[in-house]
């Protein structure tokens, strides 16, 4: 089955402007030393988040007017979480830059100011395919006459017997699987989307688990090598009277 927004016959569909992956402490052959991140310590999250969002803005630079963002992560950022609980539970100062970070929408507050991006930021959690919630929700942002594109980015983390314990809370009992990835590791995926470009779509390979993002991360790896499109302005002439539903 393709991956792709559902669009009305009036809109065109998703298109793909750049796209970036990025791992750190995984074992794989292309991991990254962890980005310094002014603001952002001890955790994989929000470096890797926006190095790949860096990566696809710099690679297309546009008025951040127009550009809205989207974050998915099941979980969040649980290395700094677990973190600020664990100071708090053996009686250790509270360090509030602990509680900032590990609200993701700190990472967008901090890229949106690199970046002048001053559309819609949002950020999402979901036990559907990550990459099928992003791209319905990036088409349905791409509907609004002052957007022209919107940065989808997804990330994941590692973790123990704590992830492991909100991964079944999470599941009900439902078996839903944790990220196959050390303690401290983490892996991100963004694509920049619009009308015109080269055109989504990905045939997976394999079910994703609830909640992965590795549906994202196959398909920004499947167009970070591709020739560069012209990021043109998105047409917003057609008809707008139609109701968009996604589900």
């Amino acid at each position: 089955m393709t991956i792709e927004a559902s669009a009305k016959a009036t809109t065109a569909p998703l298109a793909v402007l750049a796209a970036a992956t990025a791992t750190h402490g995984t074992g794989r052959d292309d991991d990254i030393p962890l980005p310094r991140l002014p603001g952002f310590v001890e955790s994989a999250f929000s470096p890797l988040v926006f190095e790949v969002a860096a990566r696809c803005l710099t690679a297309r630079p546009r008025d951040g007017s127009r550009t809205a963002v989207l974050l998915a992560a099941l979980t969040g950022d649980t290395t700094t979480a677990d973190l600020a609980s664990r100071r708090m539970v053996s009686g250790r100062v509270h360090n509030p830059l602990l509680f900032m970070q590990a609200t993701a929408n700190s990472v967008l507050g901090h890229l949106s100011r690199e970046f002048g991006i001053t559309a819609q930021t949002l950020s999402l959690s979901t036990l559907r395919d990550a990459a099928a919630e992003l791209l319905d929700m990036a088409d349905l942002l791409l509907e609004d006459p002052e957007v022209e594109r919107v940065l989808a980015v997804g990330v994941e983390l590692g973790g123990g017997e704590r992830l492991a314990a909100v991964y079944r809370d999470l599941a009900g009992d439902g078996g839903l699987p944790v990220p196959a990835l050390p303690a401290g590791a983490g892996r991100s995926a963004a694509l920049l989307l619009g009308r015109t470009g080269t055109p989504l779509a990905h045939t997976p390979a394999t079910p994703a688990p609830p909640g992965s993002i590795q549906h994202l991360f196959d398909l920004a790896a499947a167009h970070r090598n591709e020739p560069p499109t012209q990021d043109k302005p998105q047409d917003k002439t057609q008809d707008k009277t139609e109701t968009h539903a996604h589900q």
